[in-house]
């Protein structure tokens, strides 16, 4: 199986998306109606924020071997904690900031950034662990809004001497996200924006899930998915594995055998983290992110932006269009072949149209 079967509730299928923007029944708020004694609110990461991951020796041993990696930077913030951050390939006019998903997963799917665009192009690529994230430091106390995560990045660029003469963010999925609030608070610093497979509104992110994609899955299929969902089974072996072959296979990545990048990637995520912000599945939206919409704003990011989507991807492609049309200075990349991680999967179609479109920010050229 691709995943890790402990990974199989961080990115569960279309068909158990629920229209919880309406009903409210996965809202953040809906966790406030149980009650807890003491040490359940000590232990429960809704109430009290704590999401810090616990280390094994062994995973003790894996950051440290990272952090001793050539080109790692670890960046202290001004709350004191430090994030994980690690440059490959040299460029003084185009330094890539990768923005990894989740939240909470880690840069390692990222990494295919840097085995490709340093040395066909020459660019810089910076890959970074969010705080909270496997890399990086682990807070105990609730710093979990888009507002801080922003200003880390602010922090972050300031630490690596990034400017509007050479800072390009790179956000894929939640980095997208991260990477457009950024914009709309720090673009004076930015030279490039690219958006990779995420739109501008949660809500309209969960209704192309129930409303497009889960039509499309084998009727025999879904209903036994579903029947596993009712009877809330969801950690069954069948469950997961029909899961991995009729989903995860075409939506997420369509690569016939994942690399460790990726699955290394999403078995080190922090669930808590993810679950807190996302909700408890990537299709069943029921965290603080859950009526996230910034379209209405997209006119007021004005620096150069490239919005990618794939034709088989958990987002709908035809939106980034919209939004590269929303923007002020926008472009489109559909990439035909691609899932949500098509910089994986439809790997020179991606790589090339950002190529392009860095090439043409740089030579200022327009954008339309």
């Amino acid at each position: 199986m691709r995943f890790h079967p402990l990974l199989m509730l961080a990115v569960l299928p279309a068909f158990l998306l629920v229209s919880c923007a309406n009903d409210g029944c996965c809202s953040a708020d809906s966790h406030q109606g149980h009650v807890h004694d003491d040490a359940a609110v000590e232990d429960d990461y809704h109430a009290t924020g704590n999401c810090a991951l616990e280390f094994t020796a062994a995973d003790s041993a894996r950051r440290a071997a990272k952090h001793a990696e050539p080109g790692v930077k670890m960046v202290e913030l001004s709350n004191g904690y430090r994030v994980f951050t690690q440059t490959v390939g040299e460029s003084a006019d185009v330094k890539i900031l990768t923005l990894h998903g989740g939240p909470a997963c880690t840069h390692e799917y990222m990494t295919v950034l840097g085995d490709v665009l340093p040395e066909s192009q020459g660019y810089e690529v910076i890959y970074y662990d969010q705080l909270g994230s496997y890399y990086s430091d682990q807070p105990t106390e609730d710093l979990w809004t888009i507002d801080r995560w922003c200003e880390e990045v602010e922090e972050v660029r300031v630490a690596l001497g990034l400017n509007k003469d050479n800072f390009y963010i790179l956000g894929n999925s939640w980095g997208g996200i991260l990477g457009m609030e950024y914009a709309l608070r720090h673009q004076e610093n930015l030279k490039g924006l690219i958006v990779s497979n995420m739109v501008t509104s949660i809500p309209e992110y969960a209704a192309y899930n129930e409303e497009v994609l889960r039509p499309q899955m084998d009727p025999a299929i879904l209903d036994s998915l579903e029947a596993f969902e009712a009877a809330g089974d969801i950690q069954n072996e069948t469950f997961l594995q029909l899961v991995d072959e009729h989903f995860y296979a075409k939506h997420l990545c369509r690569l016939e055998e994942w690399p460790e990048a990726i699955t290394g990637s999403f078995e080190r995520l922090n669930y808590k983290l993810y679950d807190l912000m996302q909700g408890p599945s990537e299709f069943r939206v029921g965290g603080r992110l859950i009526e996230w919409d910034i379209t209405d704003r997209l006119g007021e990011i004005t620096v150069p932006t490239l919005m990618v989507g794939a034709e088989y991807d958990t987002m709908d492609p035809d939106k980034m269009t919209q939004q590269a049309n929303l923007v002020a200075n926008g472009r489109s990349l559909h990439c035909y072949n691609g899932s949500h991680l098509c910089m994986w999967d439809d790997r020179d179609a991606f790589m090339g149209g950002v190529a392009s479109f860095i090439e043409d920010v740089e030579a200022g050229r327009p954008m339309r």
